[in-house]
């Protein structure tokens, strides 16, 4: 059996239930939310309760009072299959508003849900507790982050890094995966899919089709890093563009899926403003894409790093910048960066590449947004090699490795 490995959302979280009445940590199904909170030290003194348990649900139906009785600070694990509590909640919070007493926890994501986000307006804050990233599944969280490192200082850290593999990317960020808890990643991914479409789907929202869902789950998979054509998807799903938006949202309150918006600092006409769509682990990303083994071509290999890099990013922001927010930036037909960091009204920009070596094609896009944006911080190339390079005076070629350490 593995031993509990520390997240890094830890900090945040322990410091949101120090100022507010209630904290919401939600994310994909199993990405570890009850692991975190049954093991974490600093959460358990908590009591904690799991709708999951057919008793305590029952108890929630019938008499939700009795059941939130009792002075200490309360742990709700998959509080998304009764909704109702958060009624119950909010007297008892607007009764007592003591930082701390409710911590909410589920696979839904809360934020998104109508209900759940006026119920707790001005309440609650919400936390998302992502896929492993390289550092967690490593044990090196005690380290800070290498982006944090070079945001703070403008050099980055020296570290021995284990080199990034297409075998580790095709595994991804989901406990039982990547840490080697299954003998076989594609059976475990079947029964993943089986239950989100038969559980997660049915219980958020009426979705007559599944299968015509699954299918356009997997079409998007295929579109995994790309600009997001809602009517060439519908077209393709055979579904209309309404169906086809509403399924997407339900993949978003799920998780499932993220969409990282434009970066429309910049004033020009030709700016792309449609979001890009990125599945949320690329190990199911793989699975959906029905990649095997490690014979990829090198556009899917592109695309898989990308998506890598792209998890890691959401895990290490979310719990070091919080109010960090993840764009892109794309001149239709001239230039693109795939990741523009915004941080403390400053920016950071990241292009991936595959190659083990730093090109001059591969800096145009750095290039031209640096001419533009005048106060951002530097550009960075994350690739396959093996040095930081400078070269420009503001643009470093960095591993993959080190950037993600």
């Amino acid at each position: 059996m593995t031993s509990y490995k520390p997240r890094e959302i830890t900090k945040t979280l322990v410091e949101s239930l120090g100022n507010m009445p209630v904290v919401v940590l939600s994310g994909m199904r199993q990405t570890g939310k009850s692991t975190l909170l049954l093991n974490q030290p600093q959460l358990k003194k908590r009591r904690y309760i799991s709708f999951d348990d057919f008793n305590t649900l029952e108890l929630a139906r019938s008499n939700p009072e009795e059941l939130l009785s009792g002075k200490e600070p309360i742990t709700i694990d998959e509080a998304q299959k009764y909704p109702e509590i958060l009624n119950v909640i909010k007297k008892e919070v607007d009764r007592n508003r003591k930082p701390g007493r409710f911590l909410l926890s589920g696979s839904a994501n809360f934020l998104l849900l109508k209900k759940v986000a006026e119920s707790l307006a001005g309440r609650a804050v919400y936390i998302t507790l992502h896929p492993f990233t390289r550092r967690e599944m490593f044990g090196a969280t005690k380290e800070k982050p290498a982006l944090a490192y070079f945001i703070d200082t403008g050099v980055f850290p020296k570290r021995e890094i284990k080199p990034v593999s297409l075998k580790e990317i095709l595994k991804g960020g989901m406990p039982s995966v990547c840490l080697g808890q299954v003998k076989k990643p594609e059976v475990w991914f079947r029964g993943y899919e089986q239950t989100y479409l038969e559980r997660d789907i049915r219980a958020l929202a009426q979705v007559a089709d599944l299968t015509s869902f699954r299918n356009l789950l997997q079409l998007v998979a295929l579109r995994n890093t790309k600009i997001l054509n809602i009517s060439e998807l519908a077209r393709d799903a055979k579904l209309n563009v309404v169906t086809t938006s509403r399924y997407l949202s339900l993949m978003e309150t799920s998780f499932i899926l993220s969409r990282i918006p434009p970066h429309l600092k910049n004033k020009t006409s030709r700016l792309i403003k449609s979001p890009k769509v990125y599945l949320s682990d690329t190990g199911l990303s793989a699975y959906l894409e029905e990649i095997k083994d490690l014979n990829v071509n090198e556009i899917a290999r592109g695309s898989l790093l990308e998506s890598y890099v792209a998890q890691n990013l959401e895990g290490i922001f979310s719990a070091y910048y919080p109010d960090a927010k993840i764009t892109y930036w794309n001149i239709q037909g001239r230039y693109e960066v795939d990741f523009i960091i915004e941080v403390g009204g400053q920016t950071l920009a990241i292009e991936v590449k595959n190659g083990s070596k730093c090109k001059e094609s591969d800096l145009v896009g750095i290039k031209a947004y640096l001419s533009s944006n005048k106060e951002c911080l530097g550009g960075l190339l994350a690739y396959n090699g093996r040095e930081v390079l400078k070269v420009d005076r503001k643009i470093w070629a960095v591993p993959v490795n080190l950037l993600l350490s």
